[in-house]
């Protein structure tokens, strides 16, 4: 994963409706990396170097899966990114 795709997934599962605003926005592909960073473990050494963050990260996705997240299917959000890629605006 990217720094450009961290810093969306932290973007997404850190605001309150973070999720909700990507999805009314049709932001397929952030959500997908929202999804796959939240199945991904945060890394323990965070732990160490930023506790912070760590908390922060850690509390966001047990919030995202408290949510519901778990049922969101991250192919089918795959899917809709690249058949919106395609569509020439």
């Amino acid at each position: 994963m990217t720094r450009r795709q961290e810093i969306i997934a932290h973007d997404i599962l850190c605001q309150p409706h973070g999720l909700g605003i990507a999805l009314r926005d049709r932001r397929w592909a952030d959500v997908a990396t929202a999804i796959e960073f939240a199945e991904t473990e945060i890394p323990r050494d965070l732990a160490i170097t930023d506790p912070a963050l760590y908390r922060t990260l850690r509390e966001a996705v047990t919030r995202f899966y408290l949510n519901g997240g778990a049922v969101i299917n991250k192919e089918k959000l795959l899917q809709l990114a690249n058949t919106q890629q395609a569509i020439p605006t």
